[in-house]
């Protein structure tokens, strides 16, 4: 193996254990799958991920499904037998991680809950990820993306100002679980080095949301202020947001000082620089009322294209409002290599990794695996040759 592809996948040699469904637990084993890491997902025979139901369909295979669940195997067990929980146990023995996201107690009550899986490998870091966490009133409770942003608060604080609350546009709250267990499980790797020991990891999506929210919290812990929906402006800094010019609507931050100056020069607005309504920046978000009429009065007699150029030559932070088809096409996005084709001439594309090592882009990815696609291969790493593999499946192991 090349250094570069090496410097690509730093978890390569780590073996990790994929007891997941839908997208918070996928997420996460798809990203340590990006970096190296050798990803076995198991799956319930005959059906599999409930992702993999879920419409639209490619060649038969739900896209939902194929976008986190690249760069893994898939093995099928039935784990309501005690030959599909043998096998996970053979599997667990050998690994370094492994992600759930079921339930609370469903590990638990198969017998394969963290201290089951302590007792036969003690270095093994077992991350579980749930909608409240393993403690706690709610921890038996049901929660998918929609329930953790409502519970946490994320929906009071997204909308249109005075109106209904509203759901983020993507699944937040179970991406975000996903990352945070990530940085969790990669920091108890790191641990490990020092301790020999592994860990127990417990993520809560209702906790993620907390910590995405940690200005609107600490406002209200701290200093009263209950955050309420603002629509796209910024509850401390103005103007922050995005105005509707005379076709389509920009995107503004002016967060200091000099960003004001420069704004207001390449407005034509100078006078604003007089108005002692807006001589700072507090004073112009508590004055944002009216502040944002005298802005709207400018934007609507242009062009956006036009805002945009004056802007971005003043260096302004500004964008105009991307659709998803106008953002795949970005030449920026182009550049940073971020749309992946996997496999490659397939012409399936995905969001690939959101990072770079070593000024290059992660490469490599492999295709979301067929259900039970790797039985045969991870059983006969385990040592069951052909007559046992074609036993269990008889008996409906597998």
């Amino acid at each position: 193996m090349n250094a570069q592809i090496a410097q690509d996948k730093p978890l390569q040699g780590l073996k990790v254990l994929d007891i997941t469904h839908m997208l918070a637990g996928p997420y996460c084993t798809w990203m340590l799958g990006l970096m190296g890491a050798d990803v076995i997902k198991v799956e319930r025979p005959g059906e599999g991920d409930f992702a993999r139901a879920i419409a639209p369909f490619r060649d038969d295979e739900s896209l939902y499904f194929m976008s986190v669940n690249r760069n893994k195997r898939s093995i099928t067990l039935n784990l309501k037998t005690e030959e599909g929980k043998q096998i996970l146990r053979d599997l667990i023995a050998q690994s370094d991680i492994l992600v759930e996201n079921n339930r609370a107690g469903v590990m638990d009550r198969l017998g394969l809950g963290y201290q089951d899986a302590r007792a036969i490998n003690p270095r093994l870091i077992y991350a579980s990820i749930s909608g409240y966490g393993q403690t706690g009133p709610y921890r038996h409770k049901p929660a998918f993306d929609v329930i953790a942003q409502a519970v946490s608060g994320m929906m009071s604080i997204t909308g249109q100002e005075g109106g209904p609350p509203a759901r983020v546009g993507v699944s937040i709250g179970d991406i975000a679980s996903g990352l945070f267990a990530a940085v969790a499980v990669l920091a108890a790797v790191e641990g490990r080095h020092k301790s020999g020991e592994g860990a127990f990891v417990d993520v809560s999506m209702m906790d993620c949301q907390l910590a995405l929210m940690e200005n609107a919290v600490s406002r209200y812990l701290n200093a009263g202020e209950v955050p309420v929906r603002l629509g796209s402006r910024h509850p401390l800094i103005a103007p922050f947001q995005s105005f509707n010019t005379a076709d389509q609507p920009i995107a503004i931050c002016v967060d200091t000082e000099p960003q004001w100056h420069r704004f207001c020069h390449a407005l034509g607005v100078e006078a604003l620089l007089d108005d002692p309504r807006f001589a700072d920046g507090p004073m112009r978000a508590a004055r944002h009322a009216e502040l944002e009429p005298l802005l709207n009065a400018v934007f609507s007699q242009g062009r956006r294209d036009d805002f945009l150029e004056r802007l971005e030559a003043a260096d302004v932070p500004c964008s105009p409002i991307n659709s998803i088809p106008e953002v795949t096409q970005d030449p920026q996005v182009a550049h940073r290599q971020v749309l992946v084709e996997v496999p490659e001439a397939s012409g399936i594309k995905y969001v690939g990794a959101p990072f770079h090592y070593n000024g290059g882009p992660v490469s490599g990815e492999t295709a979301p695996p067929a259900l039970g696609a790797h039985n045969e291969e991870i059983l006969a790493e385990l040592g069951l040759d052909s007559v046992r593999i074609a036993e269990l499946r008889r008996i409906g192991v597998l």
